[in-house]
């Protein structure tokens, strides 16, 4: 496997382009398309949040034939609870956008990222639509990223090649996401290319499986937003011979894409909000599945532990302090914790370590902490990052 250039028109008979149509302030990107030269296998993961955007709903039920041609997104506006219209509006943006590129309103996906409860100023959206479809280009993967962009403060974007049947199979991906971010989705939006040929079924179960182990364990600040969406589409054009078993080749594909998943998730935990450290918490020893997400998904999301982190501080008890109300079964007095590679607590008592030492690993941009439940064979792990001063600046004025 490679990493080439490119992010989401690296794969064959995709374009894309981002513009800017006047929803964000200064002039800034907020509308991208992401397109296919020819009708794509689609698939998608959206949010568990009861609520959801007007835009996600179209898309959910667009999604239900298995083909895609287009994915429209604007930033800057969540069209999200504002009634009728709102459902309206994100019809409307599939409508036309479908009859620009000449194609079924069906095979458009849609979704809207930013303020909640704002209606969408369809006059922009609809030149921004226009624009987006006049520059759509396969060097516009770039721009797309940009123009889903909220609070976000770095680019996310990936592409990797992989030899499948003979044949150069290419996946791209871009990501959007900052804050509002915890497991079962989160504000967080990923667009995912390939030109490989692969049947709608197996393309499905390879995107929630990467979905599972990737966006699933991202944690910003324990948040689940109303927009979340990671859409995958493949349009055959590398020609391989069609993957249509769960074999050898089918396993190559599904790595490539974890590799491309993982890049971004990762990249969305350390652009967190205020984000000044990216933590990867670790469970070994837990008794089943269920026991191992509720420790990484309650360390990942305690104010406590997140500024402690930000503080530099080796106050390990806080971690210890939200495994045990995690809700996992396991025994205290058997628990041990890591901060990198340092023994902080041995069976569940603080065990004798140099604090200088970990201080050290505490001012480092990247983190591991690491638990073992000693109980049972199962493991897990959960992006996240610390809690800074920035963190609320900037969630307290996010509509201003």
């Amino acid at each position: 496997m490679n990493i080439i250039d490119g992010g989401v028109t690296a794969p064959k008979g995709f374009k894309a382009a981002g513009v800017a149509c006047g929803i964000k302030k200064n002039n800034r990107k907020d509308l991208a398309i992401v397109c296919s030269e020819d009708t794509a296998v689609a698939s998608g993961v959206f949010t568990t949040n009861v609520v959801k955007g007007h835009s996600l709903q179209v898309s959910m039920e667009h999604i239900k034939n298995g083909f895609a041609r287009a994915i429209v997104i604007n930033s800057g506006n969540a069209n999200a609870c504002v009634g009728e219209t709102g459902y309206k509006d994100a019809k409307e943006m599939a409508e036309l956008t479908a009859e620009l590129l000449q194609c079924d309103a069906q095979d458009i996906l849609v979704n809207s990222t930013g303020v909640i409860g704002t209606k969408l100023n369809m006059p922009s959206v609809r030149s921004g639509i226009r624009s987006a479809v006049n520059a759509l280009s396969s060097e516009g993967g770039s721009d797309a990223e940009e123009a889903i962009m909220t609070t976000d403060l770095m680019p996310k974007e990936i592409a990797v090649d992989i030899e499948l049947q003979g044949e150069t199979i290419r996946i791209g991906g871009i990501a959007k996401g900052s804050g509002m971010i915890h497991p079962n989705m989160a504000t967080m939006i990923s667009i995912i290319t390939t030109d490989a040929n692969i049947s709608r079924s197996l393309l499905d179960k390879a995107l929630k499986q990467c979905v599972k182990k990737t966006f699933n364990r991202v944690s910003v600040d324990g948040d689940t937003s109303v927009c979340d969406s990671v859409f995958v589409l493949a349009n055959g054009f590398a020609d391989n011979d069609a993957i249509v078993k769960e074999d050898y080749e089918y396993s190559k594909f599904v790595d490539a894409m974890m590799f491309v998943c993982t890049y971004l998730a990762r990249l969305v935990a350390k652009d967190g909000e205020g984000a000044t450290k990216l933590i990867e918490i670790k469970v070994d020893g837990a008794s089943d599945e269920s026991d191992a997400y509720k420790v990484v998904s309650t360390v990942a999301k305690s104010p406590l532990v997140k500024t402690t982190i930000f503080g530099e501080d080796a106050n390990w008890g806080r971690i210890f302090t939200a495994v045990g109300y995690s809700g996992a079964s396991f025994d205290p007095n058997l628990t041990d914790i890591y901060i990198g590679d340092i023994l902080v607590c041995r069976n569940g008592s603080a065990a004798n370590f140099d604090e200088a030492a970990v201080k050290e690993i505490m001012k480092k941009k990247e983190i591991v902490i690491k638990i073992n439940l000693k109980k049972g064979k199962v493991s897990d792990r959960i992006w996240t990052c610390d809690f800074s001063y920035d963190y609320v600046k900037i969630n307290g004025s996010y509509r201003s």
